[in-house]
């Protein structure tokens, strides 16, 4: 293997080491990291599989299951509707929507 091959694997190892211990050191279980991570990942995608939802300006931050939704919405129609998607997601515990809405420029 050659040198630098080596160095690249061991930083990244070394990254890999300090995020867990980063996170274990912040109070959150390296289990419960990785559960909120699939949750915002399964509610992103539900927003964005979502027929006539631009969810593009839409952010989504989960911690402990409880999901945090932020950013805008076009209409008022859109922003209940993804709160209501987000709650339908599997692991979702709760929803807090501070989406605002914003109308389209014209």
């Amino acid at each position: 293997m050659k040198a630098g091959t080596m160095f690249a694997r061991r930083i990244a190892g070394f990254a890999a080491a300090a995020l867990l211990v980063g996170c274990a050191g912040a109070g959150v279980k390296t289990g419960q990291y990785v559960d909120d991570s699939t949750v915002t990942l399964k509610v992103k995608t539900a927003l964005l599989q979502a027929p006539n939802l631009e969810s593009n300006n839409i952010s989504v931050r989960t911690d402990n299951g409880e999901v945090h939704l932020s950013g805008f919405a076009t209409n008022e129609t859109d922003r209940r509707r993804a709160e209501v998607i987000a709650r339908d997601v599997a692991g979702v515990k709760s929803v807090t929507n501070s989406i605002q809405v914003k109308a389209k420029a014209e």
